[in-house]
């Protein structure tokens, strides 16, 4: 047998067991939704018995006849009128009424009046509405019971049940399981006519070959596409592009590099010659992107077949780095100082314990003056937010084993608080350390000034050193081929990866000045903004707008 008359054949078999199942899955929820009707119209048409005024009180009367009603007084009684015309306009099989001690006063069988019902009604007597299906005198039904309310409200004095035959319940289910077979068979139809179309263009597109032979055409392009990952280049035995996933293209920055040989695609020297020696590349800086590259070289049979470069994108791990790597700096700060709080605690709690309470005064007041933990920011006092105080007292505590100072700017103004310490930490503890590295090659003074401004949910970053500032036409931002030195200024991954942080975040990183000769300041400038890091304080909404007259012992001297 041909494997299109199999392919056939199983497909016919899946679309015959799924209408299968889907046919009687949709019987069920018919045969449900019936029975469900059949529930709702009884117990509606029981409420609407039970809330009859007539109906109310004369059960309450009834009820409150301590002895047993003759059935002789309940044929002609008008409960049993009523209940026989209900039955008759709603096709009910019965509507049955009953007091307080279940005795029938209304049923469609005169005989049963005056007797006890067969079924359960405590439920109904406590006030409950019973739905269910039962079987009775009158055979299996649908019935729902409500209770019937004294007119003046109160406990119930009776019940009201109102039943539905099965059968008449399920005397419209054939037509609608006829039209379920119907839709069935004609899905049925459909999926044969599918199956023969694709049948026939299975063999005109495949020229009538089958799956071992097509198998034998692609045994090559399979070997070579055995180690895909995130991104796939699979490149033959001479170099040549032979496979490029789309991720791949878009992670590289390539178009179109099918048919090219390597050495013709627009790569860092790094991914190139790690591809050519057949060596991985942990981590490489490619456009805006950290990417790690596995090179697998592909054999079969004996026979070199080529290699598969698999490329995957570790930007956010790289992100996440610099991110912690940032957050623990400031915890570590954040540790030293509380230790250093300590101890100075420790000595003003000596100090009054020795009685030298005026010691421990002159101590405290030296404490609130110049602070409890002396840090080496210069104009730090200009920072509001703790958190940049901290990466502050963190970046200069590590840049003082360098030499390098580091400051403040005079102009700094920051209306608000951090928000998103993580993002903010990463990038401007980047510029920081960047700065500090450039200001550590050069002669003393060395220094770095970091200025802060508020604009609206946005903080904007200003650092600027003492180095020799950047050469003249190159690139900052461009990836090195020296991935190992990722900390100098446009290198490695440091500010590539910080413009890109910041890129995401709606802002950007840039050169203000280069600085070096014939520049105003010796070293260069950077600055940030990043928006959405700062939480501005929610304007004040009870002030009154009206001008307020003057009291009058004020005076405008």
């Amino acid at each position: 047998m041909r494997f299109t008359t199999r392919l056939f054949l199983v497909q016919l078999g899946v679309v015959a067991t799924v209408l299968l199942v889907c046919t009687a899955a949709f019987a069920v929820i018919a045969v449900t939704q019936v029975r469900n009707a059949a529930e709702e119209s009884a117990l509606n048409i029981a409420r609407s018995v039970a809330a009859t005024p007539e109906v109310r009180t004369a059960v309450a009367r009834w009820s409150d006849d301590p002895g047993t009603p003759d059935a002789a007084d309940l044929v002609g009684g008008s409960l049993q009128s009523t209940a026989l015309s209900i039955a008759e306009r709603t096709d009910a099989l019965f509507v049955v009424i009953t007091d307080d001690h279940g005795i029938r006063l209304a049923h469609p069988d005169p005989r049963r009046l005056g007797e006890t019902v067969s079924t359960p009604f405590d439920r109904v007597l406590g006030g409950e509405e019973v739905v269910d299906w039962e079987v009775g005198t009158l055979g299996r039904s649908a019935r729902a019971k409500v209770p019937v309310l004294p007119p003046d409200g109160g406990e119930p004095v009776g019940e009201v049940s109102v039943g539905f035959e099965e059968g008449s319940v399920l005397d419209d289910l054939p037509s609608v399981l006829l039209a379920i077979g119907i839709a069935a068979l004609l899905a049925l139809g459909i999926g044969i006519a599918a199956g023969s179309v694709l049948r026939r263009r299975w063999e005109k597109t495949t020229l009538g070959l089958q799956p071992e032979e097509l198998t034998a055409l692609v045994q090559q392009q399979s070997a070579v596409l055995d180690g895909i990952g995130d991104g796939v280049l699979a490149l033959d035995e001479s170099g040549v592009v032979r496979v490029a996933s789309t991720t791949a293209e878009q992670l590289l920055g390539l178009e179109r590099s099918v048919g090219q040989p390597l050495s013709a695609l627009p790569l860092p020297a790094p991914v190139v010659s790690a591809i050519m020696e057949g060596l991985p590349l942990h981590r490489v800086v490619v456009g805006p992107r950290v990417l790690a590259v596995d090179v697998h070289p592909v054999r079969r049979g004996g026979r070199e077949l080529g290699d598969v470069v698999i490329v995957r994108d570790h930007t956010d791990v790289a992100e996440l780095g610099e991110q912690l790597s940032s957050v623990q700096t400031v915890t570590g700060a954040l540790r030293v100082q509380r230790h250093e709080f300590s101890n100075r605690l420790h000595v003003a709690a000596g100090l009054i314990d020795a009685e030298r309470v005026g010691d421990a005064r002159a101590f405290l007041d030296e404490l609130l003056e110049r602070g409890s933990v002396p840090i080496a920011v210069a104009g730090i006092e200009r920072v509001d937010d703790l958190f940049l105080q901290a990466l502050l007292a963190a970046k200069a505590t590590e840049a003082a084993a360098s030499g390098v100072s580091i400051a403040v700017g005079e102009d700094t103004l920051v209306l608000g608080e951090l928000s998103r310490v993580e993002d903010a930490a990463a990038v401007i503890g980047n510029l920081i350390d960047n700065a500090v590295a450039a200001a550590a090659r050069e002669a003393e003074p060395r220094w770095v000034e970091v200025t802060f401004f508020g604009d609206g949910d946005a903080l904007v970053t200003t650092v600027a050193d003492s180095g020799s500032g950047v050469a003249d036409g190159r690139d900052v931002f461009a990836p090195s081929a020296e991935p190992g030195d990722d900390r100098v200024r446009g290198r490695g991954i440091g500010l590539p990866l910080s413009r890109e942080l910041a890129r995401r975040l709606g802002g950007d990183v840039w050169l203000i000045d280069p600085g070096g000769h014939g520049s105003a300041a010796s070293g260069a400038v950077f600055a940030a903004r990043l928006p959405g890091v700062l939480r501005t304080a929610a304007p004040d909404t009870t002030a009154t707008t009206e001008p307020t007259a003057p009291r009058p012992e004020e005076d405008d001297s």
